[in-house]
């Protein structure tokens, strides 16, 4: 079968018929809902001068990458709802896999730097400008969006080498490792499989090292009302995000991995979008809602008054 002339049929659709125009609008609520609170945020922190610290860039960074994640899904998504057949090129799905999967490593990745970034600022605080500059701010943003792009890339590239025996996906969107599973011949997956979960190890490791981070952020705070304060002004947020996306991620990893056939569609539907629509949407509302900096510049943006 000759993969690159081909089209996938993506029927995770198929059960939604009587009611695929009340999603088609709820969707596009939701995605202009996560464009326009992530672009708040974006525009903010880039015409606030106050806002150019490491912590903020961060946020930005990570903003960034929720539209990013995004673009991946939702005009996909919006066009199949509306149109009778659900299919996507060859080619075309294997840049979705890598958009989408590039953008949710990205996420983990600016997680940890952002947990980086609060243990330098509490724990060494007399030390926090010379270990943050902005020299090594460029760095570790770079590293948070162009490792996970490398590494879904490979993972892409191993999965454009096999001959396919079916171009059926029983999902909304393309998934690397479900295309890797229409393979005619399972012992050519065995690299797929290889650099596939040393990605997997590689992104636990920054969980790893994001939960050793705030275990050790926490100790540091118990003992001075200071830092406990900093902890909740900047922290939680952290917290929220990381503890939303784990959470969001794990889910669909397990039910791609090991989940069973028999659960309902629309079940395994929410499951598999859950990634691409809670942390977008909710990651910028969190922070704007909780970092006062924030939150005064997009009230003071909009002509609100503080008092």
């Amino acid at each position: 079968m000759d993969n690159v002339s081909s089209m996938f049929f993506l029927s995770g659709l198929s059960e939604t018929k009587n009611y695929r125009l009340t999603i088609f609008f709820l969707t596009l609520l939701c995605y202009c809902m996560i464009l326009v609170v992530n672009s708040i945020l974006i525009v903010t922190i880039i015409i606030d001068k106050t806002l150019h610290e490491p912590m903020y860039i961060l946020l930005c960074t990570f903003c960034i990458n929720g539209l990013y994640g995004s673009s991946g899904f939702y005009p996909k998504f919006l066009w199949d709802l509306l149109s009778p057949v659900h299919v996507i090129s060859y080619s075309g799905c294997l840049i979705q896999a890598l958009v989408m999967y590039s953008f949710a490593c990205s996420d983990l990745s600016i997680l940890a730097v952002m947990a980086y970034d609060r243990y330098l600022a509490i724990c060494r605080p007399l030390q926090y400008h010379s270990l943050m500059s902005k020299q090594r701010l460029v760095k570790l943003v770079c590293f948070s969006v162009i490792t996970p792009f490398c590494f879904m890339s490979t993972n892409i590239f191993l999965t454009s080498r096999l001959k396919l025996c079916s171009h059926s996906i029983a999902r909304l969107f393309c998934v690397n490792w479900i295309i890797v599973s229409l393979a005619c011949y399972p012992a050519e997956t065995t690299l797929n499989n290889i650099v596939g979960y040393m990605t997997i190890i590689f992104y636990v490791l920054h969980g790893v090292f994001i939960v050793w981070s705030y275990m050790y952020l926490i100790k540091t705070c118990v003992n001075s009302a200071e830092n406990r304060a900093k902890f909740m002004q900047t922290c939680v947020p952290h917290i929220t995000s990381l503890i939303t996306f784990l959470v969001t991620i794990l889910l669909d990893i397990m039910y791609i991995r090991y989940g069973s056939k028999d659960l309902p569609q629309s079940v395994q539907n929410y499951i598999a979008i859950e990634f691409l629509v809670i942390p977008p949407l909710m990651n910028p509302l969190i922070y704007g809602f909780k970092l006062k900096k924030i939150r005064q510049r997009v009230l003071r943006f909009h002509n609100i008054k503080i008092k």
